[in-house]
């Protein structure tokens, strides 16, 4: 079996929500669930060793926008969130993260050097990662608070607008060039994470955004969970030219799951091949080469292939890839080691 480190997944977010429905967090990931994507028991049957765990605010039920007869849509941005709020929100989700630590459920990780000791444990090797920064101030003291309790990684914005910057859009067919990219804060922020030796994720971002990252950090480039517009032209994927940035500074881009992102008519549809999951992998490779293409699921977080249905199915993507020519050590590369290279990077150990 393959073991996976996977660049994104919403658990923490199932889990807050069923939490305050009542359930235990604790019980439903370490024991197993038959909801979402991701707990302990079918992570352990799928491979999935960790992965980046994000601190996500709900906007409330979204919802893409239905096609118009030509297949055609545009979910208009959700509005900017207020920050005690976010705030509040993302100190219950890490402290349901440290919750499930102190019960032996998971191991939270902050260097390359704990992850692969939690592999070796046979334990899941989570790292958390901020999606959308509504929780952080403008003066970034927060930041420097959630970096001390395990922080690693963030996108400055989903999709949607706030201090930092300007998210893109769910929308089909459309460019990523949305509108503006960060604030002043924002450049601030990418600073402080360089600083500090937090990631920086550039999904969901405009693609002004990604460029005035792209010329203010001193790391690699990173999409934690997006694929290739040129194949599936949604906003949220990444032109040809974003990839070629990618590649010059050493990043990469984690595979999403999403079927949206995944197929040539970007459809939220069950029955999405692992062919289309394949042929984004081929391209990215193509474009950038096997050290910058990882795993990047979005797990608990959209609408996945039926064939891979959750956790526990990621090993079919590994054969349907090992099927398509790629051998032992391109697999390892893009199941884990990809990823391992570039954190070590951001994180100042490499």
């Amino acid at each position: 079996m393959e073991l996976i480190f996977d660049g994104h997944n919403d658990v923490l977010l199932r889990l807050l929500n069923n939490m305050q429905d009542g359930a235990d967090p604790v019980a439903e990931f370490r024991d197993g669930t038959d909801q979402g994507h991701i707990d302990g028991p079918r992570a352990r049957a799928g491979g999935l060793a960790g992965g980046l765990c994000a601190i996500y605010i709900s906007s409330g039920h979204f919802e893409l926008r239905k096609p118009d007869d030509n297949g055609h849509y545009a979910t208009p941005l959700e509005a900017p969130l207020q920050r005690q709020p976010s705030l509040d929100i993302a100190l219950a989700m890490a402290a349901i993260a440290y919750r499930l630590e102190r019960a032996g459920a998971w191991t939270i990780c902050r260097t390359v050097a704990d992850i692969r000791a939690a592999f070796e444990a046979n334990s899941f090797a989570a790292v958390l990662h901020m999606e959308g920064c509504e929780a952080i101030d403008r003066e970034l003291i927060a930041l420097e608070t959630f970096h001390a309790a395990g922080l690693r990684s963030l996108g400055p914005v989903w999709s949607r607008n706030n201090i930092f910057g300007h998210g893109v859009p769910f929308a089909y067919p459309m460019s990523p060039d949305t509108g503006p990219g960060l604030t002043e804060a924002g450049f601030d922020l990418v600073r402080a994470c360089n600083r500090l030796g937090i990631m920086i994720d550039l999904s969901h971002i405009t693609e002004k955004g990604f460029w005035d990252v792209a010329r203010t950090t001193d790391k690699p480039l990173v999409a934690t969970h997006s694929n290739a517009h040129s194949l599936t032209p949604v906003a949220r994927n990444l032109t040809d030219r974003q990839l070629d940035a990618i590649r010059e500074s050493r990043g990469l881009v984690g595979l999403n799951y999403a079927t949206t992102m995944l197929r040539a008519d970007g459809q939220d549809l069950v029955d999405t091949p692992l062919s289309d999951m394949v042929r984004h992998v081929d391209h990215m490779v193509e474009r950038m080469g096997i050290d910058c293409v990882a795993l990047g699921s979005d797990f608990d977080g959209a609408t996945i292939p039926a064939e891979i249905g959750d956790a526990s199915g990621n090993q079919k993507l590994v054969a349907a890839l090992t099927a398509a020519g790629y051998g032992a050590d391109d697999l390892a590369k893009i199941c884990r080691e990809n990823w391992l290279r570039v954190l070590g990077q951001a994180w100042h150990e490499a």
